[in-house]
């Protein structure tokens, strides 16, 4: 890679090539309790722009640009009131369209407020998480429609939203979840945890005692995984396979979804669905939902397990660059490849920051096991080049596309190493058939 591709595929501010890529897309731009409390409004940045997020007493959220039309006050310290958000500096009063309702200092009869807009760009808010369109609207007026993922039909009761800052290029953020071989060194425990339950050392269960396993175990014994990647509709899926024996092989199904969104299963019942937000070229948030096929989640406790990792307002991780990530020299003789602890959220943080604030990617040398990572990045490249030439790029939906791209699937367990390509589609099916409400929402999924 070529010092101009590497810029190419990574900056996305304003008057750039993946910068008007991005702002084909719906981004998340906040969690919807980030305006729980006396004012709901703050300020945000996004692919390299300053906003201002608010809702108004009406409950409609609105997207403004952070610098008022009039003199360019600052908006994000502005007063919530009489249908809007009115800049301090001379009282002008904008409302969640962006249209200028009042300029109080000028005289009475004044007709300005009716030729200034404030730019404004279209809110809408999933499960938790509020999004905004910052990109051209087509010619019939609206953005793109919202794809019927699981964790968008998915009910508020089955869906938990949080998020955390990564400080570096949103690239890297996303390269490390399309990459299954890392977890075999990244995540390996050298002391098995306990496999009860739905933890990261859960036990993989097969159709007999000889494939029974946990998965710290696997990882760490069965360090060569077969990794294929398939394109689909919405972008690629990834199979990561560890042959056990004869007889069992795990199977694990991920994908990532165009743009910068991966798929994953956390355990049999709940998938993580996680975007990977710019907030310009050298930072970036993860955005992630997490959807239950069983039981409702517990909003407050997950909340609340999260909110010990990482600190308000910023959603800044306690453990990362400032504190070494937590680096102990005995952990890692001992305990832990890393010597970072055990959640493997931090070892994930690590390995991107450590690449730099922007990845030097013309210094890699990539080997089979990244097949997922340039197949992403030749996407990217093409997407970029269809922008460029006038072309939609690929997700870019209109509402009967948006109905046919549903799931995706994800799959973390152990198979027959003969038939695993019809175990990972059944496994989905029952999980489906089991929920209460993808049994309910979801015709048959067409794998």
């Amino acid at each position: 890679m070529t010092p101009e591709q590497n810029d190419l595929i990574t900056r996305v501010g304003p008057g750039t090539k993946c910068g008007a890529l991005m702002r084909h897309y719906w981004h998340p731009v906040a969690l919807a309790d980030e305006l729980d409390g006396p004012r709901p409004a703050k300020a945000v940045r996004l692919l390299g722009e300053d906003f201002v997020l608010f809702r108004d007493e009406r409950g409609r959220h609105g997207l403004l640009d952070r610098h008022c039309a009039h003199r360019g006050a600052d908006l994000a310290y502005g007063r919530l009131e009489d249908g809007g958000l009115r800049c301090l500096f001379h009282g002008w009063l904008f409302d969640v369209d962006g249209k200028c309702l009042e300029t109080p200092a000028e005289p009475e009869g004044s007709v300005l407020c009716q030729r200034v807009r404030q730019t404004a760009y279209p809110v809408v808010v999933k499960n938790g998480i509020v999004f905004a369109y910052l990109g051209p609207v087509d010619q019939g007026g609206e953005p793109p429609a919202f794809p019927d993922l699981d964790c968008f039909l998915a009910p508020h009761s089955h869906a938990f939203a949080f998020k955390g800052l990564i400080d570096c290029n949103w690239l890297q953020a996303l390269e490390v979840g399309i990459d299954p071989a890392h977890a075999s060194y990244l995540h390996r425990f050298y002391e098995d945890a306990d496999p009860s339950g739905d933890t990261y050392g859960r036990q993989f269960r097969g159709a007999s005692s000889d494939s029974d396993i946990p998965m710290t175990r696997m990882l760490r014994e069965y360090g060569r995984p077969q990794i294929d990647v398939e394109g689909t509709d919405y972008g690629m899926r990834l199979f990561a396979l560890r042959r056990i024996n004869e007889r069992h092989t795990h199977v694990r199904v991920t994908n990532l979804v165009f743009p910068y969104a991966f798929v994953i299963p956390m355990s049999n019942e709940m998938t993580i669905t996680q975007w990977h937000v710019p907030v310009d070229d050298t930072s970036c948030y993860w955005y992630a939902i997490f959807t239950s096929f069983g039981g409702p989640v517990d909003h407050k406790q997950m909340r609340e397990q999260r909110l010990q990792l990482y600190e308000l307002p910023d959603y800044r991780p306690r453990i990362g660059r400032d504190n070494r990530y937590g680096y102990n020299i005995a952990e890692q003789a001992k305990q832990t490849y890393t010597g970072m602890g055990f959640d493997i959220n931090v070892h994930d943080q690590w390995a991107v920051e450590g690449q730099g604030r922007i990845q030097d990617r013309t210094r890699e040398h990539l080997g089979t096991t990244d097949k997922a990572i340039i197949a992403y990045r030749r996407m990217l490249l093409s997407a970029i080049g269809r922008v460029a030439d006038g072309e939609k790029p690929p997700m870019w939906l209109d509402p009967a596309r948006a109905a046919s791209i549903r799931g995706p699937i994800t799959v973390d367990g152990m198979g027959p190493t003969d038939g695993w390509q019809s175990y990972w589609k059944e496994f989905d099916a029952r999980r489906r058939s089991g929920s209460s409400w993808a049994a309910q929402t979801l015709p048959p999924l067409v794998a």
